[in-house]
């Protein structure tokens, strides 16, 4: 499985307001500069992430873009479902009629297992997580410039 660009910038999209979450809205512009993403893209991926209300807007002189909730109640299974569909590494998995040798084949069960597996990994990571994931790896960093 290879998660495309647009479910790898989301993520990195959603913890950038995940470590701004409780102090107000954050301009996306703000958000592309700080992650060197395109801003357009990210327009394009905020999208999904509002219709399923993962993401929050604003209007105004001090709009932007917000999370609804707290990073610990939105997990990373949330946002890739979103902008990537669902886990399963092949279409029988999620879609058994499409092959009619679903009732017979192992692989299918190991492509099953595999997905299911996947999912439940994504499922244990919330934002919180990641924000606090990100500033160990910045303070790795720092320590290493002394």
């Amino acid at each position: 499985m290879k998660l495309s660009t647009r479910t790898r910038y989301g993520v990195r999209l959603m913890v950038a307001l995940a470590q701004n979450y409780g102090k107000g809205p954050v301009f996306l512009k703000d958000i592309a500069r700080g992650e060197n993403i395109s801003e357009k893209y990210l327009s394009l991926i905020i999208i999904p992430l509002r219709a399923v209300n993962l993401v929050n807007s604003v209007r105004g002189a001090r709009g932007g873009y917000n999370l609804p909730k707290e990073p610990s109640q939105i997990t990373l299974k949330e946002i890739v479902d979103v902008l990537e569909g669902d886990c399963s590494l092949v279409d029988c998995v999620h879609n058994p009629s499409s092959c009619s040798r679903v009732p017979i084949c192992a692989s299918h069960d190991i492509w099953e297992i595999i997905g299911n597996k996947i999912s439940e990994i994504l499922s244990s990571i919330t934002l919180d997580m990641l924000v606090k994931m990100n500033q160990e790896k910045a303070g790795n960093i720092m320590m290493q410039d002394i």
